[in-house]
């Protein structure tokens, strides 16, 4: 038997099915379990949550003489009305980055937590329930919806002990953004989202010392970071009811088209469309990450570099659709334009790839910093265009983050 009841009536030893609510309301990556701690009951309590679902044939039911919100015999039932309480909620229409870097900095956060989380439960051994992370990836996809370059920007802004974590969140916002650009269905593009939240799942199994390692690692070191495919397939195989598609993101993400990949050594279309998918998200947010032993490369120089690899690391197709869904000069890119200011790159435009809106706020023929402006590449009778990539280590702008984003400090 179902019950929905009023979060006070929560007592410890009852079975949690489901939160009535938005997961961004709540701080559990998943539900579905036993109430076992008193904090737990805390944490619920203080959240906007008011109402849960309880499954008294798995924990206890409400005291005799207590009476339900209502009662359900059918958990298809329960996810329906769940289903519809999420869809009314959910917002997509297209919006300004400004208008979303609030609320992706906030689904950047609570996404960070919940995959904590998920890896904690998974270095302690207990199975990972991949169904539980649909209400994370349907925020991020929303959040995508809205305006793509808000949430895949900000997690790129991660700090090397965050690294583990966020580079799943940034990987699974990619995703989402890629299988849209690649005109994928609805349910595809939700799975092509959880494979790349657990893309990475593996590493959970890898020794702290390794995984954390701050300078290069040795040859031993990296023989075992690359089990973690591997690893993280057996993890997921223990749920129950895990997606292929998650599972073989999981496994081959690290396989290249020309057979020089692992751990298997696939090549071209022995690897799925979304492995492929998997990879080059997998790479991107690496190379631009800081990680303990480098520091990140600018968005754009990251995408021509990956050009140059494309022949033998990516799909050429899955590449240019990348390429589409982030831009020529992805957000936080600096450039300089013809009149010979520089800026950052702020937002895409749907003119053009190469057409983006900047915020100028140097001129290097004063030497000198100006007042920030933003000016659209793509309005018509714009004379100004790019006239080339800047390596933001020459010129030093330690608030360049600051500038695009409009957040000082670190965003979450």
């Amino acid at each position: 038997m179902l019950k929905k009841i009023a979060v006070e009536q929560l007592v410890l030893g009852m079975h949690l099915k489901e939160f009535c609510g938005s997961w961004m309301e709540h701080p559990f990556w998943r539900s579905g379990f036993v109430i076992t701690d008193p904090k737990d009951l805390v944490t619920i309590r203080a959240s906007a949550i008011r109402e849960v679902w309880i499954d008294c044939s798995k924990g206890l039911d409400v005291p005799e003489g207590q009476a339900a919100v209502s009662e359900s015999e059918s958990d298809a039932q329960v996810e329906a009305e769940l289903r519809e309480a999420v869809s009314a909620r959910r917002e997509v229409a297209p919006v300004s980055v400004q208008a979303e870097i609030e609320r992706a900095a906030k689904i950047c956060y609570q996404s960070k937590q919940a995959v904590m989380s998920m890896f904690s439960e998974a270095r302690m051994g207990k199975t990972v329930d991949t169904g539980s992370a649909k209400q994370l990836v349907e925020e991020i996809t929303d959040s995508v919806s809205r305006n793509p370059g808000a949430l895949i920007s900000l997690a790129r802004l991660k700090t090397a002990d965050d690294y583990t974590y966020m580079h799943s969140v940034a990987v699974c916002a990619m995703m989402v953004a890629l299988a849209k650009q690649l005109g994928l269905s609805e349910e595809q593009t939700r799975s092509a989202g959880i494979a790349g939240l657990m893309h990475d799942l593996g590493k959970a199994a890898m020794p702290m010392d390794v995984l954390n390692k701050p300078g290069k690692l040795t040859d031993a070191e990296f023989s075992i970071i690359k089990t973690h495919p591997e690893e993280g397939y057996k993890l997921l195989q223990s749920g129950a009811n895990v997606d292929p598609m998650v599972l073989d993101v999981c496994l081959y993400h690290h396989e290249k088209v020309d057979g020089s990949g692992y751990p298997k050594g696939l090549k071209g279309d022995e690897i799925s469309l979304f492995a492929k998918m998997g990879a080059v998200c997998d790479v991107y947010d690496a190379i631009t990450s800081n990680r303990p032993y480098k520091s990140g490369w600018d968005p754009a120089e990251s995408l021509r570099k990956m050009a140059e690899w494309a022949s033998g690391h990516f799909d050429g197709k899955v590449f240019q659709a990348f390429v589409k869904s982030l831009g020529i000069y992805p957000i936080g890119s600096l450039v300089q334009l013809s009149s010979g200011r520089l800026g950052v790159v702020v937002e895409q435009t749907s003119k053009s790839l190469t057409t983006p809106r900047v915020k100028v706020f140097y001129s290097t023929k004063s030497n000198m910093r100006i007042v920030p402006e933003v000016i659209d590449l793509s309005r018509p009778g714009t004379t100004e265009k790019i006239l080339s990539r800047e390596d933001p280590a020459k010129w030093k702008f330690a608030d360049l983050n600051e500038l695009w984003s409009g957040i000082s400090g670190h965003p979450w």
